[in-house]
């Protein structure tokens, strides 16, 4: 047997733009993806018995097929002839159906990890090829650099001249269904499509292109999420916005110790999911 326990960070969207609906059923999107360091743990362990393993013990989070960290375990055995089976253990610290893509994040290091673990000599170009096939984030974990996201979220370039930031993630701790906020959305004619800065020289620019298409759905089901908004805003966040589908909300704040203090008085008021973390 062998084992590795690696990290599985999660992201927020500092943009997202649904440019329209795809003939597949999926939207045609463009975000700017950035990982942030609340992570769940993922241990792996290769056993004599084959077959896949997994183990969670978190609300929400099947343990078995259903589970997409199971997939992507599967994914790699069946290019393996090595007979060998896989447990997984997944310490979740990331919430469920948050906007923070902690279920891609797993399999997406699963996928590393079981190329590593069974030498299979995979590119990080051929894992995200496999990855897309179990969902759309699953690349972004494995380009592990801040990205200009297009298609369904798989063509990905990388955005180096971005600025360090501390982020508070805050998170009501009401689950929202991906599927449901596009099933809800409206899209609009769009004449023209904002061009996209390559490069950010503080957090200003950087809150400059803050939206989040998905925002205005998951507001009329769940309107916490724009009053968290202006809660993190009178609280000294530069920007605020809603990650991905929701509900979870990020600040964006100029120092470690303005978010870790806000933090702690938000968690205390109000009992959300608050987190304060830094970009990678």
């Amino acid at each position: 047997m062998t084992t590795i326990q690696l990290k599985a960070p999660c992201k927020v969207n500092y943009r997202l733009d649904v440019l329209r609906r795809r003939p597949d059923g999926y939207h045609d999107l463009r975000m700017i993806m950035q990982r942030v360091d609340l992570c769940d743990t993922i241990t792996l362990t290769t056993t004599a018995i084959p077959g896949i393993r997994v183990t969670c013990g978190s609300a929400g989070v099947p343990d078995g097929p259903d589970n997409i960290a199971w997939r992507a375990a599967d994914a790699l055995l069946q290019r393996s002839n090595s007979g060998r089976g896989i447990e997984i253990t997944i310490d979740k610290k990331i919430p469920v159906a948050a906007g923070l893509g902690g279920g891609s994040s797993d399999a997406a290091t699963v996928l590393m990890g079981v190329n590593s673990l069974l030498e299979l000599g995979l590119s990080d170009v051929e894992l995200m090829a496999i990855g897309v096939t179990l969902g759309a984030d699953v690349p972004f974990f494995i380009f592990k650099n801040t990205a200009l996201a297009g298609g369904i979220g798989d063509l990905l370039t990388p955005l180096d001249a971005v600025p360090p930031a501390w982020l508070l993630l805050v998170n009501p701790r009401v689950p929202v269904s991906t599927a449901w906020v596009y099933q809800n959305l409206e899209l609009t004619n769009r004449e023209a499509i904002s061009i996209i800065p390559r490069s950010y020289e503080s957090i200003q620019d950087l809150c400059a292109v803050l939206a989040n298409d998905l925002e205005g759905v998951t507001i009329r089901r769940y309107p916490i999420i724009r009053e968290i908004k202006e809660l993190l805003v009178r609280e000294g966040a530069a920007g605020a916005l809603m990650s991905g589908s929701g509900p979870t909300v990020f600040g964006i704040f100029e120092s470690e110790e303005s978010a870790r203090s806000c933090s702690k008085k938000l968690a205390a008021e109000y009992g959300w999911f608050c987190a304060a973390v830094k970009t990678l």
